[in-house]
């Protein structure tokens, strides 16, 4: 009788001592599952804020660029349209000036001519550098070409253009930036990598077009976050977000730039 008590005891025990083992081990799990979960979400929220801090340095760099481009555009309209339109009132009212000789006459019409033509000419500048008039009828192939056209006619760089893809120009409103951002990594080119030789390529794979740009400028140091934080740069990652595209961009000193972006 007390063999059998004493076996039921320790049949008791080890079913005590086993539930206990499952229990801590339950709560172990659970205890390591919410740690866990709580480090995921943490980690989700450092991601996301920093997604929020990118798209906030965007927009930051948008804007910055667009009120730069407003600054020069009222730069521009004030140094050559708004000077030359004076000029042309103070020659009109010159006209009514009494005993003008004829040779007189002749000499303020002809310079309020020439004035004007000139103001005609800078607003033309203007408007081209707000909005191609050459990629607004034709697209944005055009658009490049003519752009490659007026870099390479200053015989300081050569640049090499080659498209393997069609554009539609219904998507000229998209592919403005595009052809901004082209224009961009071209004066980069000129200005600060010194470069003689441009080449750039359109290709298209599964619906998604990829540009390749590169140069034989004096490169970068990829590490230098200075290098990659450039207004310019900015405004590029800003463009390539909006067209929902990647960006890869290697360099190395003396060894130029080799840029490559794609977008739907």
């Amino acid at each position: 009788m007390e063999e059998s008590q004493m076996y039921e005891k320790e049949i008791v025990a080890v079913i005590l001592y086993t539930s206990l083992f499952f229990i801590l081990l339950a709560v172990g799990l659970i205890v390591f599952f919410y740690f866990s979960r709580k480090r995921i979400i943490e980690k989700e929220l450092e991601k996301k804020d920093l997604e929020i801090q990118f798209k906030q340095e965007q927009i930051q760099a948008v804007i910055l660029t667009q009120e730069e481009e407003r600054k020069r555009i009222a730069q521009d309209l004030h140094d050559d349209i708004s000077s030359k339109l004076n000029v042309v009132a103070l020659n009109s009212h010159l006209l009514n000036s009494p005993n003008l000789t004829e040779k007189e006459v002749q000499e303020i019409t002809q310079n309020i001519i020439d004035l004007t033509g000139k103001a005609l000419d800078s607003s033309r500048k203007i408007a081209h550098g707000l909005l191609p008039p050459v990629l607004e009828k034709f697209g944005l192939h055009a658009g490049v070409e003519e752009l490659c056209l007026e870099f390479s006619s200053s015989k300081s760089v050569k640049v090499n253009y080659s498209c393997r893809t069609e554009f539609n120009i219904a998507e000229n409103d998209r592919h403005l930036h595009v052809f901004r951002i082209l224009q961009e990594l071209m004066n980069n080119s000129l200005r600060h990598g010194k470069a003689t030789k441009i080449a750039i390529l359109f290709e298209e794979n599964e619906n998604v077009k990829q540009c390749t740009y590169s140069d034989n400028g004096i490169g970068f140091l990829m590490h230098n976050s200075e290098n990659m934080k450039g207004l310019g740069m900015k405004n590029i990652e800003s463009r390539i977000a909006f067209l929902k595209g990647t960006i890869d961009i290697k360099s190395a000193p003396n060894e130029g730039v080799i840029i490559i972006f794609n977008f739907e």
